[in-house]
């Protein structure tokens, strides 16, 4: 079940940012488990309800402790990009690992746009820099 002020928070993460959509999973034990959601198809929140380590761009957020991102979701080879994530209207995406202030990961906050695009590492601390104040 989604957290309302959650979904109000990352509404307007993805507004500050320009970006169509995006989801919240917090760390449970040992997934990832969804708690909020913006313009992802229900069979897709469905599908990413749970998130293992190192599974599509979010596990590996989580895995890796950095941000993971794509030029274009529906066209990435790398493996990171999962075909449930393909099914999501958008392409350049990023995934950001956010800290319990020990420095645990807490958090993945995911965010794709509607176009292709290069995002730059400065773009990309900036953005995580936001999703800190994730409540």
């Amino acid at each position: 079940m989604l957290d309302e002020s959650m979904n109000q928070w990352l509404r307007e993460l993805l507004d500050r940012h320009g970006a169509v959509a995006g989801t919240v999973h917090v760390v449970r034990g040992d997934v990832l488990a969804i708690a909020a959601a913006h313009n992802i198809p229900p069979k897709v929140q469905e599908i990413t309800a749970k998130i293992p380590l190192g599974k599509g761009m979010a596990g590996l957020a989580w895995q890796h402790d950095k941000p993971i991102s794509t030029c274009n979701l529906k066209e990435d080879a790398s493996g990171a990009v999962k075909p449930g994530a393909k099914a999501v209207d958008g392409k350049a995406a990023v995934a950001l690992p956010v800290h319990e202030p020990s420095g645990v990961v807490r958090a993945v906050v995911g965010l794709a746009w509607a176009d292709e695009r290069d995002l730059a590492d400065d773009l990309v601390a900036q953005i995580a820099g936001d999703a800190a104040s994730l409540p």
